[in-house]
């Protein structure tokens, strides 16, 4: 057998051909990509930018401020509405300061016959106490088409109902898809006006607004224009101008002062004044708004905030991403001098008296998965996090068993750990208005008491909040007045007192219980038919499916069949307000540092169902009522505390809520990100913090070098795989039968 040398030559060179071929895609795939950005999910123009990169997996479901009262809703609209008066973001404890306002209010009281009352006053003698607020002059609105007028100071997109082409201003709403896609954007300054506005708009029929119920009890007028507003809102087809309707308690006094008159002494009424719902709204906005041309396009306040502060909603695509940017009107604020104890050391004063914001842009990424984010996370992609059960053991170590600090791989890549009690209470709620898990009866506090003994809550918090969290006796979180610990604060319904510690009653006295409320064995006593209890949530993922299998077994052990009826998360706000649920699991977090915060949760006359409050369990009761209305006007003390102590045992015995417990919060903070301190009621904390780009970049660099070791075995592969197929085709084509020979 013969192979010419031309044959030979090429075969080799096919194979050169081949071999160069597969070097070639491989370098052309590689010289389309920056090594640095193979795995960044960002544009590379974004990368020297001081941008914060944080996530979210709920998509807010309001952003007017009259009507928002979730916390990842605040999380956006606590950078733009700005209320009166805010917290200190330092000081601990929590104190107030002015916002927009020159001063924090003082109440000035009144008696009835309207003479007025020193400061110390007993608060039977008050009949009415006056807030008047003046707010700082050149306080600009964001950019917004709300405001754009024409030289005579008409409105110039207060007509898009009527419009028709060839109109001096005609907009094609066909190429409006948000208020940013109008032509002219203009602004105006922040008045008195707009304070007022904003407070008659809680009034509405429409809108709903969570606290109009209870602080209709307050401010002087309020129910009587809900009353009015109803009436013309169920004879009046078109939206109503609230110029044309007066509210007694909120009055203005000139361009730039307002007064507040609420009825009584209500100390706490100032902490409201420091949330959103107390933001200013411009009366042109919400007419702005009210077109229904722009409704049918979701152009919404509800969707598209509008503020005065230091950022503004630039990209608004829930199922994608949320982008704060820096108001290019806002005024600027200086970052605190003082702090609390340590915040020199831990270097939170480093920026004392320089100028915010300090960061550019937030861009929040829709990650509905704990792990994902986690990725993203030790990849630098994001700049803070909290930590998920299943990452909890790779992110954390206690020192000596008892200090948490960051395991040491994430300390060697610079990453910080903050801890702190949040003051917020999750609860595991019944609804009263149930026929079966509600109710007043005997029978129906020894369901609830049953069942509160059998969810394991000590268990809980060790399995799924790996021990983060305190188990709840009472709806005040630690760190408050009114928050008992030992012996005192026991919930002795559920808990035994046994050396020195709370110890769950046994499983045994759960099903005592049980069969005295009519259920021996977790079956009803007249029909023999097992008791089916629904719960109604919207966790989801594998975190999820493991809680809601645990939550099963819970009540099974006393016989009782659990079935789950998961929703999203909007879905289930609707099912609670509503009262469609037997049974839920909430949270709250406080928005002042009261005990009325919490205990106002289970207020009857804040029922969620009848008034629109934050009463999920709609319990009504008139003892706990009374106590709590002498209670909240009291000065913290001896008197207040005996009172908090009558309305818990009574929440004891009654038992709105089956348990829950008290987290505490673990936040992680990559190296590049300063000024970040937790901070339970303050909204507007974008401001204070500081990205260094430049460091976050190399670390990035540093953290993603792309491994070419698997392109490098591929390309070894390939050549080994080549050379048997020329090998055989040489075979086939060149080999020569035996006995042939020249």
């Amino acid at each position: 057998m013969r192979l010419s040398i031309r044959k030979l030559c090429l075969l080799i060179h096919e194979f050169q051909h081949c071999f160069r071929l597969c070097l070639l895609v491989t370098a052309v795939l590689l010289a389309g990509c920056d090594e640095n950005l193979l795995n960044n999910p960002y544009p590379a123009e974004q990368q020297d930018k001081e941008i914060l990169y944080s996530s979210f997996s709920e998509r807010p479901k309001h952003l007017d401020p009259a009507v928002s009262y979730a916390s990842n809703e605040y999380a956006l609209i606590g950078q733009i509405y700005e209320p009166p008066i805010h917290y200190h973001y330092l000081k601990r404890p929590y104190q107030l300061e002015p916002l927009t306002a020159e001063t924090v209010p003082q109440p000035q009281l009144v008696g009835a016959n309207g003479e007025l009352l020193p400061d110390d006053a007993d608060a039977s003698e008050v009949a009415f106490s006056r807030y008047r607020i003046t707010i700082q002059k050149n306080i600009r609105y964001q950019p917004h088409p709300a405001f754009a007028v024409d030289d005579e100071g008409t409105p110039l997109y207060n007509n898009l109902d009527r419009q028709k082409p060839g109109d001096p201003q005609y907009v094609d709403l066909q190429e409006i898809s948000s208020p940013a896609d109008f032509p002219i954007q203009q602004s105006r300054e922040l008045i008195a006006a707009d304070y007022v506005n904003q407070i008659k708009r809680f009034a509405r029929p429409d809108l709903h607004s969570p606290i109009a119920g209870f602080l209709g009890r307050y401010i002087v007028g309020l129910p009587e224009l809900s009353t009015e507003l109803a009436n013309e809102y169920a004879n009046h087809s078109g939206p109503i101008d609230l110029t044309n309707h007066s509210l007694t308690g909120a009055k203005i006094i000139d361009r730039y002062s307002y007064e507040i008159t609420i009825h009584g002494h209500y100390p706490q009424f100032i902490y409201w004044l420091a949330m959103p719902f107390f933001a200013p709204m411009p009366m042109e906005v919400t007419r702005f708004y009210a077109q229904q041309a722009l409704k049918q396009k979701n152009i919404t306040l509800d969707w598209y905030p509008v503020g005065t502060g230091a950022y503004q909603l630039t990209e608004n695509n829930p199922n994608r991403r949320m982008v704060l940017s820096q108001n290019p009107n806002y005024r600027g604020s200086t970052y605190p001098h003082q702090g609390a104890a340590g915040d020199a050391t831990a270097g939170l004063l480093r920026d004392a008296g320089l100028t915010m914001p300090f960061i550019d842009k937030a861009i929040f990424s829709l990650d509905k998965e704990s792990i994902p984010v986690w990725n993203k996370f030790l990849q630098g992609y994001y700049d803070r996090s909290g930590i998920s059960s299943d990452s909890f053991d790779q992110a954390v170590q206690f020192g000596d068993g008892i200090e948490a600090q960051v395991s040491d791989d994430l300390s060697r890549k610079g990453i910080s750990l903050q801890t702190s009690v949040a003051t917020s209470t999750i609860y595991l709620g019944f609804n009263m208005l149930d026929e079966t898990v509600g109710g007043y009866s005997g029978a129906q506090q020894k369901l609830r008491q049953a069942i509160a003994i059998a969810i394991n809550m000590e268990e809980y918090i060790s399995i799924f909040r790996n021990n983060r969290g305190i188990s709840m006796h009472s709806p005040i979180p630690p760190g408050l007045f009114g928050y008992r610990q030992g012996r005192q604060g026991v919930n002795l319904s559920v808990y035994d007192w046994i050396d020195g510690r709370a110890k769950r009653k046994p499983l045994d006295q759960a099903r005592l219980l049980l069969r005295e409320a009519g259920y021996p064995g977790g079956r009803h006593q007249q029909s023999g038919d097992q008791l089916t209890l629904h719960f109604d949530t919207a966790a989801s993922g594998p975190d999820a499916k493991a809680f809601l299998d645990w939550l099963r077994k819970q009540f099974s052990a006393i016989g009782i069949q659990l079935i789950v009826r998961a929703t999203d998360y909007n879905r289930f706000q609707d099912k609670v307000r509503n009262g469609q649920v037997q049974l839920y699991m909430w949270g709250w977090n406080a928005d002042y540092p009261d005990p009325e915060n919490f205990l106002f949760l289970l207020y009857g006359p804040n029922s969620q169902v009848v008034d629109h409050g934050e009463n999920s369990s709609n319990f009504q009761l008139a003892e706990y009522d009374h106590l709590f209305e002498r209670m909240r006007h009291l000065p913290n003390g001896a008197q207040r505390q005996q009172l908090i102590d009558q309305m818990v045992a009574l929440l004891h015995q009654q038992m709105p809520w089956a348990g829950g417990f008290h987290p505490q919060d673990y936040i992680l903070q990559q190296s590049w990100i300063s000024n970040l301190k937790p901070s339970h009621l303050s909204h507007d904390t974008l401001k204070y913090q500081r990205i260094d780009a430049t460091r976050r970049a190399a670390l990035q660099r540093q953290w993603n070098r792309p491994n070419w070791r698997p392109i490098q075995l591929l390309l070894l592969l390939l050549t080994v795989l080549l050379l048997p197929a020329i090998y055989l085709a040489w075979q086939r084509e060149y080999r020569q039968p035996h006995g042939s020979g020249s």
